[in-house]
């Protein structure tokens, strides 16, 4: 990326190219709190919820903060405490009694490769420091651009993870290529935008100038490839037959 980026800008032609429902949040993970960071005021039941609160405002985590989602600590690769570890042992056994998550699968739950001890949420528009993460909150079409987008940039179309919802962050920060998560039953629960309609798409801050191009672009693409597919509907539905060409002719 540029070394003078401007995150306003970035996060405005993201919410308006994809018309996101809520504005793009940005994680970064770091040994100290930014200055002038405030801290999180108030308890969450999981870490996924700060994805929803830095939305509106920023803040720093620290692994307490974090404390009664033992999952999240996991992923995140955070500081454990004695209890934490007995959270997610007795978490991870429940798991496996319900065949929800099998011994076989833990090892395959992305961790995150470094050992922050302060995780910074905000929203990207008025982010300080470059996020290692870019949160976006997305519905199906909106999801179609941004794996076209993945594809462009990187040669690949973006992984589709399930539970639990938080590891896309160590998956996005490790691989440094974008992912959908399709969340977990728990972040449904805690996240009031995670409706039945929405996912999770997660980018690298490291290339997030190149996705907001490639997306700005394919947005524009769309929309004007979607009035010609609609348009060639009408009229084949009207019995005709046009020609690819003609079809173009009508629209201009």
């Amino acid at each position: 990326m540029s070394q003078q980026v401007n995150y306003s800008q970035l996060a405005n032609t993201l919410s308006t190219s994809l018309r996101l429902r809520q504005a793009p949040v940005a994680v970064s993970f770091s040994e100290s709190a930014p200055a002038g960071m405030k801290a999180h005021d108030g308890r969450v039941p999981a870490g996924c919820r700060f994805w929803q609160d830095a939305a509106s405002s920023a803040f720093a985590t620290s692994s307490a903060d974090h404390d009664l989602c033992a999952i999240g600590v996991h992923t995140h690769n955070l500081q454990s405490s004695a209890a934490q570890q007995a959270d997610l042992m007795e978490a991870l056994k429940v798991f496996a009694d319900l065949s929800y998550v099998r011994p076989e699968d833990v090892a395959a739950i992305p961790i995150l490769k470094s050992q922050p001890r302060v995780v910074t949420y905000s929203p990207l528009a008025g982010c300080t420091v470059a996020p290692q993460v870019v949160i976006l909150f997305v519905d199906a079409s909106q999801t179609l651009l941004l794996s076209e987008a993945t594809q462009q940039v990187e040669n690949q179309n973006p992984p589709a993870m399930g539970r639990p919802a938080c590891a896309v962050i160590p998956q996005v920060a490790n691989t440094g290529v974008a992912a959908l998560s399709l969340g977990c039953c728990g972040a449904r629960a805690y996240l009031d935008v995670l409706t039945d309609d929405v996912a999770i798409f997660a980018i690298p801050g490291s290339k997030l100038e190149v996705y907001v191009q490639r997306i700005d672009a394919l947005a524009n693409a769309n929309a004007i490839l979607a009035k010609f597919h609609y348009s060639r509907r009408r009229d084949v539905e009207a019995g005709q037959t046009p020609s690819v060409k003609e079809s173009l002719a009508a629209m201009a």
